[in-house]
């Protein structure tokens, strides 16, 4: 049974407030009316396209009069790509929203007890701040509205971008992203016209088929850049031909990796990358430790704020070079390293055995011999006999996916009771939920937002917990 269409119209309706999910806020006649890319203080006429009992969804069909504080959008794909939604609104005012976000996520949902948040930490920068993007290949590309589809030529209907909102088989072409920066844009335009040029077959997402898949593009702050270029199926000479044009174009590329993945899904965590020219990894530094970089690795997205978060997050573990430390979810271990001079040891545990891999490796090239590091599933190694073995953590550092801890590692480390907690969450609506967990015997003694993402509605959190006393 299809769902029946929504056709109404608000008119003159005045934005209120922002709101979650990168929303803005409006009442019509005392319902709650939730605007995408709207900014406090527009006047706006809403598309309805969900009609609820005690709210609706919509967009903007007409601005009837813009907010004195509405910015034009920087991006001449705004709107129609689900990335940086908030351009038209004052970078001031997304931190304020952000800094809300976190309050509501931890009180006014979660019913956790918090001190005062601190005032967020802003990005240094709000544009070319990412140093990693991928990038999807589609023979049938996003049809933009004043586009005549059958007027299109078939070269022209081929795209290389990111994925339209809500749509899995659905890629927006992109001309040029505000995100990465140089030689990112360059890269990809001449991929995708050597493609055209030379008949490559771009991805059929939906029946699977093509040659082109997807890629990656790195880079790091000293100019490294690493490119990982995946294909649906081998075809060495062409193949071959498109890594070695890749190389003669821009010698800057000092890490390319290939990859040939014939299953259902985009993701290579589970894929062999073949190096095809240069080194293998590329490096990040932060407060002269080196961190290596793999195709694989995970490693904070914006560069310069995962010093803020990581700076801040050693602040809340308050070390003073006694204690055993657990960094659950340690990545490359990035940040096992980076308080490990404050600590007497370090126990990194990540699912990714790679990861793992660069974390010894790291830790080796940086002259840290206080770190020890374990690959697996956290629940299944974080147990009581691995820390009767490796020793009582005095604090726990965990920075977890955005879906939280499994209930199982929260019991374990109320079981270890450390002295201290400090939580790093990409998802402060996940964190409130593992808080109410852990505050069973501990309170939160610190609250810090990070904006990691500028013009996106998602926020980093930490949360300093201390054990209550036991009279408490």
């Amino acid at each position: 049974m299809s769902k029946k269409k929504v056709d109404l119209v608000l008119e003159n309706v005045q934005i209120e407030s922002v709101a979650a999910e990168g929303k803005a806020l409006a009442h019509f006649e005392g319902t709650v009316v939730f605007v995408e890319f709207a900014v406090p203080g527009d006047i706006v006429d809403i598309q309805v396209y969900k009609k609820k009992k005690n709210y609706m969804e919509g967009f903007i069909r007409r601005i009837v009069k813009p907010s004195p504080q509405r910015l034009e959008p920087f991006c001449q794909h705004f709107g129609v790509c689900g990335g940086c939604r908030w351009q038209p609104l004052p970078y001031e005012l997304q931190l304020q929203a952000k800094q809300q976000q976190v309050w509501d996520q931890l009180v006014r949902i979660g019913h956790l007890e918090i001190p005062p948040v601190s005032p967020i930490l802003g990005s240094e920068r709000t544009t070319f701040y990412r140093n990693k993007l991928e990038f999807s290949f589609s023979d049938k590309r996003w049809i933009l509205r004043d586009e005549d589809p059958a007027s299109i030529p078939q070269e022209d209907r081929v795209g290389l971008g990111f994925h339209v909102g809500k749509f899995f088989d659905k890629v927006l072409d992109i001309k040029q992203c505000w995100l990465q920066r140089d030689p990112s844009n360059a890269i990809r335009l001449f991929i995708k016209d050597y493609a055209i040029r030379h008949g490559l077959a771009f991805y059929d997402i939906r029946e699977n088929h093509g040659f082109l898949r997807n890629m990656f593009i790195r880079t790091t702050e000293a100019g490294a850049v690493m490119l990982i270029l995946c294909f649906a199926r081998e075809d060495r000479e062409a193949r071959t031909a498109l890594l070695d044009a890749i190389v003669a174009e821009f010698p800057q590329i000092t890490s390319l990796y290939y990859v040939i993945n014939t299953k259902l899904n985009d993701s290579i965590a589970d894929q062999d990358c073949i190096l095809y020219h240069g080194d293998d990894s590329i490096y990040e530094t932060m407060e002269g430790l080196s961190f290596k970089i793999g195709p694989k690795s995970f490693y904070q997205t914006n560069s310069l704020q995962a010093y803020q978060l990581y700076a801040k997050a050693r602040e809340f573990a308050a070390l003073t070079g006694r204690e055993t430390v657990y960094d659950l979810y340690t990545g490359t271990g990035t940040i096992a390293q980076f308080v490990s001079g404050k600590a007497a040891k370090v126990i990194g545990i990540e699912y990714v055995p790679e990861a793992i891999a660069d974390a010894k490796d790291n830790a080796r090239r940086n002259g840290i011999d206080n770190c020890e590091f374990f690959a697996g599933d956290m629940k299944d190694i974080l147990t009581t006999d691995f820390i009767r073995e490796h020793g009582h953590p005095d604090v726990v550092i965990l920075d977890p996916p955005r879906a939280g801890i499994h209930p199982d590692v929260a019991q374990v480390i109320l079981q270890a009771a450390p002295d201290r907690i400090v939580y790093v969450s990409c998802n402060p609506a996940s964190q409130a939920r593992d808080l109410s967990i852990l505050c069973k015997d501990y309170e939160i003694t610190a609250v810090q937002p990070v904006d990691m993402f500028p013009h996106t509605q998602h926020v980093e959190n930490i949360c300093a917990l201390r054990r209550r006393s036991k009279d408490q």
